[in-house]
């Protein structure tokens, strides 16, 4: 009787069947993933995000534009300026909808599946844009109380986009370029600034005779530059719609091989890794539920970085909402406030906002998607926080005297400032909770560190807004760039908190497969296919 080989044996032929166990296949799966070439693939899952991105970011500028072109048309009778609260209520119910969509929908992502909710808060995008491009005045009605209404929808829209467009990302892209993938997405909200700027100048000067002639056609313009808004959404829902599940949730949610192979297909992969079907073998990790959901995040080691993450993203926020009270002092100073009638008034704004955001918020986007996967995320947070800690102690502390002593001094630590922004936190509090939290709660993770953002934007919008005007107009300026420099210094000490992303899986960040208990991960399953042996 002959002997029986062991696997491996020179005596066996080159392609062995191997039997794995569940452990054994994921891990096969996710190396493919983790290593393919960067190729079309991952270029399209970063447009198909980046659209939502440059949507989101497209309409919260384009409103900030309307609200002014808003007084013009109907509250000539009171400066040509909306009211405080009107204004207030239009912008901050925008971000109050943000919060619930970001808690929603990275709940639902989670529980529900990436690819069912993907393309979704699109159409909340899509519904609530149109709705306030359309919003008329009437007897029964109140004009601003209905388009605060629609820009809680669009809220909703701009909420859900973040957990799942950062955590689809994530999940698609390989180790090596994650980070940057997740940066490119980000980046475009930077595009989408611009491009709403672009939208309302090119728009204001087409109805220039007629805004001279009678200041109501402003009516017209800002309807179309919010209108505007919803075609590049349009564009992008049917990708959103028709993109794969994400291997990680096929693979540990779904526990669906054939939806995995789809990705490995695409990516060049090998999809001879065996069938995983939930009938062979047990789950490789736990179910999510709350019980599991209040036990992993209740050991430190794990609940540290979530509150490290929502922290930062909380005090980022603060800063990053309240330094856009100095917009009208910028553009005061650059010679693009007010004007000699209300076109001259509006065209000069478009104008300074596309400068200003051209100076230091573009840039500031592109260094980080550049030099993310080089210097690692942690590194360029905290570096983030200390300059702008510096530079907040600068321009608070010596507000008046380099506001008397040097207009250009003022403005080029402004625009230093915005591009330790953006080459900073801003980008890598939306970049990390994409990364460091395990598959069953990556994207509900997200929508809580994202929405403790919103909630500090919220903050900033109403409370320093008041703020800002006590002892006459912007005479509290300083005082609150002092108080944003004690939030930075309090971000520097959350960022400890998180961990080092760069180069490293997420399997290995979430320590799944590690951390957590896999039940009959010894248990021999049946296999389909032959694998071989180098890719054991």
């Amino acid at each position: 009787m002959s002997e029986k080989s062991e696997p491996g044996s020179s005596s066996n032929s080159d392609n062995q069947t191997y039997v794995l166990t569940a452990k054994e296949r994921r891990r096969l799966a996710l190396e493919q993933i983790d290593n393919a070439k960067f190729g079309w693939f991952h270029i399209r899952a970063c447009l198909v995000s980046g659209i939502g991105f440059f949507t989101d970011a497209y309409d919260i500028f384009a409103i900030n534009l309307a609200s002014a072109m808003l007084g013009y048309v109907y509250w000539p009778n009171e400066g040509n300026k909306t009211p405080y609260n009107v204004d207030t209520a239009i912008k901050v119910s925008c971000s109050v909808g943000t919060v619930i969509g970001q808690l929603l929908f990275g709940y639902l992502a989670d529980h529900v599946g990436r690819k069912r909710m993907y393309g979704v808060e699109l159409m909340f995008m899509i519904v609530g844009t149109v709705g306030q491009s359309l919003v008329g005045n009437s007897f029964s009605t109140s004009f601003w109380a209905v388009i605060t209404f629609w820009r809680l929808i669009v809220g909703l829209g701009i909420g859900g986009d973040y957990p799942l467009s950062s955590v689809i990302t994530a999940e698609f892209a390989t180790t090596k370029h994650r980070g940057a993938m997740m940066s490119a997405v980000f980046a475009m909200q930077g595009i989408g600034q611009v491009a709403a700027g672009l939208v309302a100048l090119v728009t204001t000067a087409a109805f220039k005779s007629a805004i001279q002639h009678d200041q109501h056609y402003l009516d017209y313009v800002w309807r179309i530059v919010i209108g505007v808004g919803a075609i590049p959404a349009l564009g992008a829902l049917y990708s959103r719609l028709t993109i794969p599940e994400t291997p990680r949730y096929a693979l540990d949610i779904e526990q669906n091989m054939d939806k995995v192979n789809q990705t490995l297909e695409a990516t060049g992969g090998d999809t001879t890794n065996g069938h995983y079907n939930p009938n062979d073998d047990e789950p490789v990790v736990p179910k999510a539920s709350w019980a599991d959901f209040r036990r992993h995040f209740g050991k430190w080691k794990y609940g540290k970085v979530l509150f490290g993450t929502a922290y930062s993203w909380f005090a980022l926020d603060v800063a990053w909402y309240g330094l856009g009270l100095n917009n009208s002092i910028i553009l005061r100073e650059i010679g693009f406030a007010g004007g000699n009638d209300p076109f001259d008034a509006v065209f000069k704004t478009c104008i300074g906002n596309i400068i200003i955001n051209l100076l230091g918020s573009v840039p500031g986007y592109w260094i980080s998607v550049f030099t993310i996967d080089k210097m690692g995320r942690k590194t360029i947070q905290i570096m983030g926080f200390i300059v702008l800690t510096c530079m907040f102690v600068i321009l608070g502390f010596g507000y008046h005297a380099i506001i008397s002593t040097s207009t250009v001094l003022f403005i080029v630590l402004f625009t230093i400032t915005q591009i330790f922004f953006n080459w900073g936190p801003n980008t890598t509090t939306f970049v990390v909770p994409g990364e460091c939290f395990p598959t069953r709660y990556r994207s509900t993770a997200h929508g809580i560190s994202a929405a403790s953002g919103k909630m500090g934007s919220i903050v900033a919008q109403i409370g320093f807004g008041l703020l800002k005007d006590i002892g006459g107009s912007n005479a509290w300026i300083n005082h609150l760039l002092q108080i944003f420099a004690f939030f930075m210094m309090t971000g520097i000490f959350s960022s400890l908190l998180i961990n080092e992303t760069k180069g490293k899986s997420l399997e290995q960040l979430s320590e799944e497969g590690e951390e957590e208990e896999i039940v009959r991960s010894n248990q021999i399953a049946p296999i389909n296919e032959n694998v071989n042996k180098s890719n054991y």
